[in-house]
């Protein structure tokens, strides 16, 4: 039996309603919702009005208290859409629930500019790192970005035209569906856009300059994409150490060793979902990793500054492992092993014979596979060109049964 409505309500206020969503509202005890939703709706709201609470996570265990009762929450247009409703939905079923869904500001900023919104990108930069944006950043793109307040619009240009995509146009679309509705564009290197509304949403026609800072969709990104100091996984044993941890929705990784972050940035660069947790013991090493994961959009990779196994201690169970870096000091490997998820996979490259004896003797035991990785590079060899080896890798995989 649904107790809980869930309300979406736009600019246009009850005008924009339907007669479900309007008796959801005026047959409710309680009325949650924000300060602007609460003001929309007042004419129909006949219980008590409650505006959400700071901590926010308060209104929702407020919300689950009064289970059984006639509650209705007001969300921002479609409330599953980055929205309210799926916070609730964590801790509610679906069987408890009325949704009444309004458009969601993707959806009018698409009608207004005529994109179909299949070939958009939809991204929620609310209360989150612009840098989110990085990888999406593609020639001939186009991206529907909600920002925070009314100063997200010029920080986004200030990006755009940072990473080499100057000439983007970036449309903000302020108020829709409201009597305030407002829909400018600016070239994002010359964007002076003022009294923006802090209800807003940015349109953006990617365009790249040359040497703008495109993140390839494959794995086995150019290295001069990450600051580094010489210790880190080169772009083409990163492409086969990627494929060999072979990541998969939702998934967790231990990049233990990280040096500048490269691998764990690129597990995370496949998959929305997939989460990862750098441990580097050298705090310059670590500074160098937060910058990289900001300049690679995934700002939200976890880093931890301390050396395995002790810095293991805690840490949230992986589903795959990388050793890169520190492998052979004693109790890592076995550590990391003992940590891992049942099926998760574990690879470690060995460049010193001291690791490789150990994977050796790993692999003697506990099976997997092996692998000898050898990369030569052309170089300059006076006025000629000859090949430049680096140094080969041994790389053992293994799945915990």
């Amino acid at each position: 039996m649904s107790w809980l409505s869930i309300v979406g309500i736009g600019e246009d206020g009850l005008a924009g309603l339907g007669d479900a969503g309007m008796a959801a509202i005026s047959g409710a005890e309680i009325v949650f919702g924000g300060a602007r939703h609460l003001e929309l709706a007042a004419p129909a709201i006949t219980g008590e009005a409650r505006a959400w609470l700071s901590p926010f996570s308060a209104s929702i265990d407020a919300i689950i208290a009064l289970r059984g009762r006639k509650i209705c929450v007001l969300a921002s247009g479609d409330p599953f859409h980055h929205g309210v409703g799926a916070t609730l939905a964590r801790q509610i079923d679906a069987s408890q629930m009325q949704v009444f869904p309004h458009p969601s500001s993707f959806s009018l900023a698409a009608a207004r500019l005529g994109w179909p919104l299949q070939d958009v990108l939809s991204l929620s930069l609310h209360g989150r790192p612009l840098d989110l944006i990085r990888p999406h950043l593609h020639a001939g793109a186009r991206i529907l970005a909600l920002t925070s307040d009314a100063h997200g619009p010029t920080a986004l240009a200030a990006l755009l035209t940072e990473a080499g995509f100057g000439i983007s146009i970036v449309t903000v679309l302020e108020a829709l569906g409201g009597p305030g509705e407002r829909v400018r564009s600016h070239v994002a290197m010359n964007f002076a856009l003022d009294e923006i509304n802090p209800l807003n949403i940015c349109a953006i026609s990617v365009v790249a300059l040359p040497g703008a800072r495109i993140l390839p969709l494959s794995a086995g990104l150019d290295d001069a994409l990450f600051e580094h100091d010489g210790q880190m996984t080169k772009r083409e044993v990163r492409a086969l150490t990627l494929s060999a941890l072979a990541p998969r929705h939702g998934e967790v990784l231990w990049d233990i060793g990280a040096g500048s972050g490269s691998v764990g940035i690129e597990w995370m660069l496949a998959d929305p979902s997939l989460r990862a947790i750098a441990i580097e013991p050298n705090p310059d090493r670590a500074s160098r990793i937060t910058r990289n994961a900001a300049a690679c959009g995934v700002p939200d990779l976890k880093l931890v500054i301390g050396t395995a196994p002790d810095a293991l201690s805690g840490l949230e169970a992986p589903h795959a492992v990388f050793i890169g870096g520190g492998g052979s000091d004693p109790g890592v490997l076995d550590a990391a092993m003992a940590a891992l998820r049942p099926g998760g996979r574990l690879v470690a490259n060995a460049v010193t014979l001291e690791l490789e004896a150990l994977l050796l003797d790993h692999h003697a035991r506990l099976g997997g596979s092996l692998a000898r990785i050898a990369v030569a590079r052309a170089d300059a060899v006076g006025s000629m060109t000859a090949w430049r080896p680096a140094m080969p890798i041994t790389q053992w995989s293994w799945t915990k049964p």
